[in-house]
C-alpha cells in the first residue's frame, strides 16, 4: 500500500513528486513574469524610438507650398505660420499657424494642412480693397470690413492715383489713425458699405464719399451735386431714388439731393 505522506515523530513528510511539481509551477510563473516585463520594455523602447524618429529631419517640414498669396510674399506667409525653420510635422499646430497667417494685413482666411512625411500646404484667400480712405494727408487702401491693407503718409499725386486704382476715395470728417493691419473706426464703416455696393451704372458719377462723424454718408457727384444718404441702410431703395431723380429731374451744380428717407427724397438748391 502506497501513501503520499507518512508520519514520523509528528512530522509530515511531503511526497518528492509534489515538491517537484510546486517548483515547476513557481519557475513557470517567474518565466511568464520575465516575458511580460520584457515585452512591455520592448514596447516602451519602440515607442520612445518612434517618437524620437518623428522629431528628426526625416519628418520635418522640408517642403512648404503657398498658394493664393499675391500681396503677401510666400516668405512672409511661411514666417507668419512659424514654419521658416522647418519644424517637425508632429510639432506643428495648424490652428496656431493659421492664426499667425491671418494676422497679415492682406489675408482674409488661410488653411494649413500637413502631408506626411515632410510637406505642409498653405492656402490663402486675400482681402479685396473697396475704397481709398483719406484722413488729412494720410491715405490707406481699405477692404469692406475696414481692414487697412496699405498705408501711405502724404503720398504724391501719382502715388495716390496708383494706390486708388480706380477705387472711389472716402474722406473722413475728422482725422483717424491709419496703420497697416488695423481697422478704421466704426463710424467709417457705413461709407465702406456704400463704396462696396454702388451700382455700376451710378458708380462712375461718384467723385467722393464723405464719412461723417455721426456715421452717416454723403456722396459728392461729379456734376457737382451732393447726395445725402443718411445711414447705410435700405441702400437699394436709396439707389433707386437717386436713379429716378437723375433720370427725371434737372439738377444744377450745388444742388443737394436728400434720400435719407427712401421714396421721400428732396432736392434743395445751393
Amino acid at each position: 500500500m502506497t501513501t503520499s505522506t507518512k508520519r514520523s515523530s509528528n512530522r509530515v513528510i511531503a511526497d518528492p513528486r509534489l515538491t517537484q511539481r510546486r517548483q515547476q509551477v513557481a519557475r513557470s510563473k517567474t518565466r511568464r513574469r520575465v516575458l511580460v516585463v520584457g515585452v512591455m520594455f520592448s514596447v516602451v523602447l519602440a515607442a520612445g524610438g518612434g517618437w524620437a524618429l518623428l522629431h528628426t529631419s526625416l519628418f520635418s517640414a522640408k517642403t512648404v507650398t503657398v498658394s493664393g498669396a499675391t500681396h503677401e510674399s510666400d516668405a512672409q506667409v511661411v514666417a507668419a505660420a512659424g514654419l521658416q525653420h522647418h519644424p517637425a510635422l508632429i510639432s506643428i499646430d495648424a490652428g496656431a499657424a493659421e492664426a499667425g497667417i491671418d494676422a497679415l494685413a492682406w489675408v482674409k482666411t488661410s488653411s494649413v494642412s500637413l502631408h506626411w512625411p515632410s510637406t505642409v500646404k498653405i492656402t490663402v484667400t486675400e482681402r479685396t480693397p473697396v475704397a481709398v480712405v483719406s484722413s488729412g494727408a494720410d491715405v490707406a487702401l481699405v477692404d469692406a470690413s475696414g481692414r487697412v491693407l496699405v498705408y501711405q503718409h502724404a503720398p504724391t499725386a501719382p502715388e495716390a492715383a496708383s494706390l486708388a486704382k480706380g477705387l472711389i476715395p472716402i474722406v473722413t470728417a475728422k482725422p483717424i489713425t491709419l496703420a497697416v493691419g488695423s481697422s478704421v473706426p466704426d463710424w467709417v464703416h457705413g461709407s465702406l458699405q456704400v463704396a462696396g455696393s454702388l451700382p455700376l451704372a451710378f458708380k462712375g458719377q461718384v467723385a467722393q464719399i464723405h464719412a461723417n462723424a455721426d456715421g452717416t454718408v454723403t456722396l459728392q457727384l461729379t456734376t457737382p451735386v451732393t447726395v445725402t444718404m443718411g445711414t447705410a441702410t435700405q441702400l437699394e431703395q436709396k439707389y433707386s431714388d437717386i436713379a429716378s431723380v437723375i433720370a427725371g429731374a434737372t439738377l444744377h451744380p450745388g444742388d443737394v439731393l436728400d434720400v435719407t428717407v427712401p421714396q421721400a427724397s428732396t432736392i434743395t438748391g445751393p
